[in-house]
């Protein structure tokens, strides 16, 4: 039985060419390494469903947000907490002078778009778990 890894990438902006320079980092980031992993996940029977979901401005501070399986990417990470910081491009988009955008803060850094080796790393341990343990509530989407 085909086990499911439901990844969603929420950001501003209409898509991946015309979102806010580190939303459109992290999304080209995401799916490159989702399409790295494509051979993973078939030898670990795993089926990944990508969602893009556009933000209105009004949710800005959601912006350049990564979900595993309705949990967000930075729940996964250890000692990790959501910082807002200054975007110049998110201000192009809603039409403001200035406005904060969404990073990740952890031990190893300040991340404004998310590095493909963090993305890996977390995609992988996730797979690993659900293949292991594939009823673990854990696994299932949108507990």
């Amino acid at each position: 039985m085909k086990k499911e890894l439901i990844i969603e990438w929420q950001h501003i902006g209409e898509d991946v060419s015309d979102t806010c320079e580190r939303c459109a980092a992290t999304g080209t980031t995401l799916q490159q390494v989702l399409k790295d992993l494509k051979l993973y996940f078939a030898q670990k029977n795993i089926r990944v469903d990508f969602r893009e979901t556009i933000l209105p401005p009004d949710q800005l501070p959601d912006s350049n947000r990564i979900l595993i399986n309705g949990k967000a990417f930075e729940e996964y990470l250890a000692n990790a907490r959501i910082r807002q910081t200054p975007c110049c491009s998110c201000a192009c988009i809603v039409g403001k002078e200035s406005v904060e955008c969404r990073a990740i803060e952890t031990p190893e850094g300040l991340f404004e778009a998310i590095p493909s080796d963090l993305i890996r790393r977390i995609i992988v341990e996730i797979s690993e778990e659900l293949a292991q343990n594939p009823d673990s509530p854990e696994n299932r989407c949108c507990n």
